[in-house]
Parts: C-alpha cells; structure tokens; sequence
C-alpha cells in the first residue's frame, strides 16, 4: 500500500517505512492530563488554542543513497555504523559525578579526603543500598540466550550491554539492566517495560524483544541501534571547536527532531508518553533518526508508575500532573533549545523557563524559532502545542523560514489560511483587504453550508447565516467578518465590535478569534489595537507566514517602517508569492532612501506571478521618483531605464513610465548634474543634453496622448507641446 501523505514510501505493518507515519484514517485523539493526586488543581489554557482541521504531517523523501530529512528540505549526511564491539567501554564505571541515591537523591559514593568513592553501600542521608557496578561481565550467558560482550553505557535506569543473542543468527542485542537492583522503583518501571513495550513497532523507535532475568535481575533485551546520539554528535562539534561548545545550527536540529516527531505521535496514539527525550536519547544510525531507551515510557492514565525524568528537560508540572502529551512535548521544545544555543544555566537557572530573546544570537536572528520554543515550554501544560502533528506543522513552517534566511526559499501551501485575497502593488499604503483569512475547519457541523454560502454582499450574508444549520464557532467568524465589512461601508463597527468582545468571551482560547479581532482594529483605523491580537496569533503558530505578514501591516500603519520591513522580509523571503508583503517591504525601504532595497524587493515577486509586471513597474517608479531623503542619482535613472526596455505592458503605461523617467532627468540636468545617454535607451553612447531630453519626453506624451480620450487627450497634448524644446521650424 502507497504511503498518502506526499511521500515515496509504502505502507508495512501499519506505518510508511520512510516517513513513519500511519495510513490517514481521521482526527487523533487528544490525551489531556489528568491529575495524579485528587488536590492537584485543573489544567486550564489562556493561550490560543491552534486545533483545527488543517493540520498535516510531512515525512521525508530519498535523494540516491543519501537522505534528506525534514520533507527533503535538508540533507544530512549519514553516519556510518561501526562495528558494534568497538563501541565497548573500556572500564565499565560511572563517574563519581553521576552517583546520587536512588531514594533521597542526595550524593553518595564520593570522594572524601584521600578515599576514593565507593562503588556500592548505604547512603549516608537515608540509609538506602545503591550498587553502581555492573552485574554483568564478558562472557556471561543471559537468559540462557544472550551472551555478554561488554558495557556500553549507563543511564538513569541501568547499565547497558552488549550481547550476542545466539539464538537468532548471532545478531547485536543490548541489555539494559537496573543500576541499582534494590531499587524498587527501578525494578517496577522494568516490569512495566516487559508488559507494554513488546508490542511497539515504529521505524523510529527502538525495538524491544524480550525481558529476561538473571541472577535475581531483570534485562530488557533490544534491538541494537549503532550510529551516534544527539548528545554525541554535540559532543564532536565541541571538539573540532577547540573544546568549546558548537551548537547544531537551527535547520540541522529542527531536520533532527522533525524526524522523531512521527515516533512521538505513534506513542501518543497509544496512550504512551515518553517522559524522558533529551539528546542523549535520539540516535542517528545510517540515515535514520532512531529514539531510544524506554525505560521512562508510561500509560498516560498510569497515577501510580514511577516517573523518570531529567533535570531541565522535564515538565515542571510532571510531579503533580503527570505525564501527558504536553509534558512531552515540552521536552522536545528543551531539547531544541538545549541543540542550538549555549543553555548554560538550564538545569538551574532556567530549568523550566527560557533566556531573553536578546541572550543569543540565533535567537535574535530567528524570531520565529524563538517563539517556538516558547509556546512548547510554557508553565501550563494547556497552552503548549496540542499534539506532536501539530508541533510538527509548525516546526516545518520555522524551517522553512529559516531556510529561506540564507537564501533557499522553500515555500509551501498553509493548511490553516488561504493566500492573499487581493494585491495592489500600486497602493502607496498598505491594506488589510488583501491579508489571508483562516481556512475552514472542515470538521465543524456547518462547513458544508458555509460552504454554500457564496454571496459578498455582507448583508446577505448575515441573512444567510440565520438559517445555519448550527451555531458554530465558524458560523460566528463568518458572521463576525460580514460585519467588520458593513462597518466599512456604513462608517460603524459598534455591532462588530459588540460580536467581537462575545467570541472572546465564549471562544477565547482560539486563535482565530484573535485574528479576526486584529482586523477588526484595523478596519476601526486603529492598528496599535489590532497588534497585539495578531501578535498573540503568531505566538500560536510561529511557523505561519500570515500573521507575520499581518504585523507588518500594522506596524507599517502605525509608523514603524523599520519593525513592519523585518516582518515583510521573512514573509517574502520564505515564500515569494506573498506580493504584499514584498510591496509592503519596497514601501518601507523606499520610505528611508534605500532605492536599490526597493527594486530588491519587488524582484521577489516572481516571474509566474500575475503581480510580476506591476511589481516592474513598482520597481521602475522606486528607482525614479523623488524623496524628501534623496533625489534619484545617475545610476538610479539609468537603471530605471534598462528596466523599462524590458518591460512587456501596454505602450501606453510603458510611455507613462518613460514620461516619469525623463522628468526627473530633466530636473536632474536643470540641476547641473550630468546624465548619460543610457537614461535614453541602452544603445545610446556618451552624455545627453536638456534638448534630447525634452524630445524624447515630448514623443512620451503624445503615445501616452494615442490611448487618451477627452480632457485627459488635451491635458497629455499640452504637455507634449511645453516639453518639446523651441526650435525655428
């Protein structure tokens, strides 16, 4: 069965063997925690709620022997996988650093004086036995089937071995036993392991294939994942950097964690939480992105499991909500902060809070990001992401923004807005008619008649929506907009305004009442209230282009020319169909001067674009009209008219735009300054002088004069007449 989900994989037991995701079949379920003690209090959000329709997963594509991850918008190289024996350590201990008690989790086994720590004994606090060597050694034969080879690592939950398991072929198996095998806590979270996680069976994750015992203890047999962890791979970049810290950049982690985020979604559809992701626990083997150890994966409605987590990936609200999918969720969202910056200070300072903006550079560079990481941690579990798909959605939409920063635009269709209503790229302000509007979501009772309803007037519209088959959140924003436009054409928002303050009530948690509320302050004239209903709609989806696209306009209304060119520059750069935001980006650069970083601008829109040759025309009248900060100079005019000679628009308009040339040059030579024969046409050598000038302005006129009728004929025919230098015939 061919995997549905614009990916070249097929299905097998279950899953796309590329992408890792399960044939479509309809809405996820949402595991909501639940408290685990009764006098824990309720989860409730005053974030907007981003759950519609529209979400989509993206998996990854194979490009000949190598793999590029993210939907195929990264490459990364694959690493090689060693041979596993190499792997081995070389003396099987755990640093003195890393030995806490399991039960109180003060410090034990340290050095004091010259006594070197224990390895095993009774904690000095609480008198609880810990053992911290390994019970297994070369050689040994685990559940008459596995033979030891040696250690390979240790963790919060135990040692790990490697093994041959000499009943299936020789093949690579790892042991993972309990660190401390009187630890009753440990030893419940292993049983738990051999009840549930058997039946996993993801591409992504770890496969389990038995529980054993052996002398009294109990191992969790695994598939052997061979290839180099997150952590590791940090670890490299630290030292080719002379031995200082080399975070990942942004579109390698984002790449990384993309690919496990299917992993996340198939555990959540079972109930499973994860609870302990960090880099240590993602492996990437060959070029395959695996999540190992699950050793802390617990049912969701499981109040009396042990939980395991890790200081400063954790979810703060882990010891009395329990774990959830938001609690996950908030681990990868650690996790990527922890890829990309120095986070020092992580585990105390910021153990579950993020620095500000302004402490690193990428974050700065990436606002988008920035905010990502944001709503994924927040203190209360309800306003993070909804479900993995969703965090995936709008990570892919931040990659791609950050892809296009450095030059490779990588659009694609939201699933959550439609694209621009209208482009003016003539309009000399900007206007909030032309910005997106949400899609439906098609699960609501009345998207089919909404769908039905095709009507502009907003008159009748609001009398169609009377005979709505339901009153529903769509059937309100439907409503709520035909009522912002009555108010544009009848001068009053009151009743807008009125319905506007009653969806926030009622529906507040949802972003699209938020939206709409944005527009609504635009259409009252008042964009200093309508930014921060867009800004909290971007805190929602920060990898969505519309609401960034929205905050330039507003801060472009508002005055603030700098702000609204930054939001306009990545809305244009990520995907270059957006002509608004690249005629809003030329407005504000031409408004300071910057005449080439206007004609930059309109060269995004592209050439398929049915705005590309009014954005030609926007860039030839950048290069020539004049501004209060400075007037054309000769290289400006002389590119104006390069570009007018291959313009492809009606001889009338083109005349129209040589016309606007030439007067500029003229004033330009009236002024003292020079000009070459280029600003004529391109064949044209040497300088030029106010007679050729007014020549060629005077045949400007009358083709412009050809295609006018009436007074407008007369006024082009004086001008015509006054341009033409005196001569004596």
């Amino acid at each position: 069965m061919k995997c549905e989900r614009d990916c070249p994989g097929t299905i097998e037991d279950g899953y796309c063997d590329t992408c890792g995701l399960a044939p479509r079949t309809g809405p996820v379920k949402v595991l909501v925690p639940v408290p685990r003690e009764a006098t824990s209090p309720s989860v409730r959000t005053s974030a907007l709620s981003t759950r519609t329709s529209g979400s989509s997963r993206t998996g990854s594509a194979r490009t000949g022997s190598r793999r590029r991850f993210a939907g195929g918008l990264v490459d990364i190289a694959p690493i090689t996988q060693a041979d596993p024996a190499t792997a081995i350590m070389a003396t099987a201990e755990v640093p003195e650093s890393k030995r806490y008690c399991a039960k109180c989790g003060n410090q034990v086994g340290r050095t004091r004086g010259d006594r070197p720590g224990r390895t095993s004994g009774f904690c000095p606090a609480c008198g609880e036995p810990f053992n911290f060597t390994p019970k297994l050694v070369k050689g040994d034969l685990v559940g008459g089937q596995y033979e030891v080879v040696g250690a390979l690592a240790h963790g919060g939950l135990g040692w790990i071995h490697l093994a041959v398991d000499k009943n299936v072929s020789d093949r690579w198996v790892v042991l993972k036993g309990l660190l401390n095998s009187g630890d009753e806590d440990a030893l419940a979270a292993a049983v738990a392991e051999r009840r549930f996680l058997a039946e996993v069976e993801h591409p992504n994750i770890v496969k389990i294939y038995n529980f054993v015992e052996h002398d009294g203890a109990g191992y969790i047999v695994m598939e052997y994942v061979g290839g180099e962890s997150l952590k590791g791979i940090l670890k490299e970049r630290r030292a080719a950097n002379g031995g200082t810290l080399d975070p990942l950049p942004v579109d390698q982690a984002l790449a990384y964690v993309l690919e496990i985020m299917p992993a996340f979604g198939y555990l959540h559809d079972r109930g499973l939480i994860y609870c302990d992701f960090k880099p240590d626990n993602v492996i990437q083997a060959g070029d395959q992105m695996r999540l190992i150890d699950l050793g802390g994966v617990v049912h969701v409605d499981d109040h009396d499991a042990a939980l395991y987590g890790t200081v400063g990936y954790q979810a703060p609200e882990m010891a009395t909500l329990g774990p959830s999918v938001a609690s996950d969720l908030y681990t990868i969202g650690r996790t990527l902060a922890v890829l990309t910056t120095d986070f020092r200070g992580y585990q105390t300072t910021f153990a579950d809070s993020l620095p500000d903006r302004g402490e690193f550079e990428v974050y700065q560079r990436f606002e988008s990001y920035y905010r990502l990481l944001q709503r994924a941690t927040r203190t209360n579990p309800g306003e993070r992401f909804v479900d993995a798909a969703e965090m995936a959605e709008q990570m892919m939409g931040v990659l791609r923004q950050v892809l296009a920063a450095g030059g490779t635009a990588q659009p694609a269709p939201s699933t959550l807005f439609t694209g621009e209503l209208r482009t003016d790229l003539h309009s000399e302000t900007p206007r909030w008619q032309d910005l997106p509007t949400p899609l439906i979501d098609l699960t609501d009772p009345a998207a089919a008649f909404l769908a039905s309803v095709t009507v502009t007037d907003p008159a009748e519209v609001l009398t169609l929506l009377r005979s709505a088959p339901a009153e529903t959140l769509e059937v309100a924003l439907r409503g709520l907009r035909a009522l912002i436009d009555l108010g544009v054409r009848d001068g009053s928002f009151a009743g807008a305004r009125q319905e506007c303050d009653r969806l926030a009530v009622t529906y507040g948690a949802d972003w699209r009442v938020a939206w709409f509320d944005g527009l609504l302050g635009l259409a009252e004239g008042k964009p200093d209230a309508a930014r921060p209903q867009f800004d909290a709609v971007y805190a929602a989806l920060p990898g969505e282009l519309a609401p960034q696209l929205a905050l330039g306009l507003t801060r472009e209304l508002a005055g603030d020319a700098a702000g609204a060119a930054g939001y306009y520059d990545v809305v244009s750069r990520t995907d270059p169909s957006y002509t608004a935001a690249a005629a809003g980006l030329a407005r504000c650069r031409l408004s300071t001067g910057d005449r080439s970083g206007a004609v930059e601008a309109y060269n995004r829109v592209p050439g398929t674009s049915s705005a590309y040759r009014s954005s030609q025309v926007g860039a030839v009248r950048a290069l020539v009209r004049a501004h209060p900060a400075t007037a054309p100079d000769v290289d400006s005019l002389a590119a104006a008219a390069a570009l007018i000679e291959r313009l492809e628009v009606e001889a009338a308009q083109l005349a129209a735009l040589r016309a606007e040339l030439l007067e500029q040059a003229l004033r330009n030579i009236n002024g003292g300054i020079t000009l070459p024969a280029a600003v004529l046409g391109p064949d044209r050598n040497g300088t030029i002088r106010e007679r050729d000038v007014r020549f060629a302005l005077e045949e400007a006129y009358r083709e412009m004069a050809r295609a006018a009728h009436g007074a407008e004929k007369v006024r082009l025919v004086d001008l015509a007449n006054a341009s033409r230098p005196r001569t004596r015939t």
